[in-house]
């Protein structure tokens, strides 16, 4: 046999064996790489913060989700807001409780035994709350009787507003089990309860309203733990 074939037949032993070994390696590596199935339950620490930096607001919301597929997870969040209105023609407060319930896709592929995600979900939610009208400017033009401010408070109690949310979120694993995310919401109102005379200026769980428009934002940072319930 000449030397050139010879190492030819060599380099080719050499090459199958190192496929071999890819093989063997990449079969381990996809029987050792199990992900974990769990609740991951945790809070919105943008709303503590608000409530801090923000005069007149109140809140916390607690979030959680399951998840029961590769890249699905059921979702919800419950929390309270209060949100105190206090301007030149119009003092007002808004207080109430909400739940928002729906599923996350995760959109991103990790590495192996990486758990983070970019996640996009769908959310419905609805809030049960109550509008405090506690003083109002009367606007005239009329500059015989100008314009008065009116302290005349009310209560309207029952209120509901319902809504479909779409989420953005990123998740990442920074210690083993707890996770930090930040998520950017978009919200279209579907119904709610306005009082007489008034207008809900702003809902719990939905944020604040804009005259001629059903749509809505939002957005939180929240830090949350799983509980590892099975690895698949």
């Amino acid at each position: 046999m000449k030397p050139k074939h010879t190492l030819l037949f060599y380099i080719s032993l050499l090459l199958l064996g190192f496929h071999s070994q890819a093989q063997e390696i990449t079969s381990d590596s996809l029987v050792k790489a199990k992900s974990e199935y769990g609740l991951r339950i945790g809070a919105d620490l943008s709303k503590p913060l608000r409530s801090v930096l923000e005069n007149g607001y109140s809140g916390f919301e607690i979030v959680g989700d399951f998840r029961f597929s590769e890249r699905f997870y059921a979702a919800a969040e419950i929390g309270n807001e209060k949100k105190e209105r206090y301007e030149s023609n119009l003092n007002s407060i808004a207080s109430g409780s909400y739940v928002k319930i729906g599923a996350d896709f995760n959109a991103y592929r990790n590495w192996l035994n990486m758990q983070n995600a970019i996640n996009i979900g769908l959310r419905y939610g609805f809030s049960s709350f109550k509008q405090e009208l506690l003083a109002y400017g009367i606007y005239t033009t009329n500059q015989t009787y100008p314009g008065t401010f009116r302290v005349d408070p009310r209560e309207y109690t029952g209120l509901t507003a319902s809504w479909l949310e779409l989420q953005v979120a990123v998740k990442t694993e920074i210690l083993n089990n707890l996770y930090l995310s930040i998520n950017l919401q978009l919200k279209r109102k579907i119904s709610e309860t306005t009082p007489d005379n008034f207008d809900n200026l702003f809902i719990p769980g939905f944020n604040r309203t804009y005259d001629f428009s059903e749509f809505g934002a939002g957005y939180g940072y929240s830090l949350s733990y799983l509980i590892p319930i099975f690895k698949k």
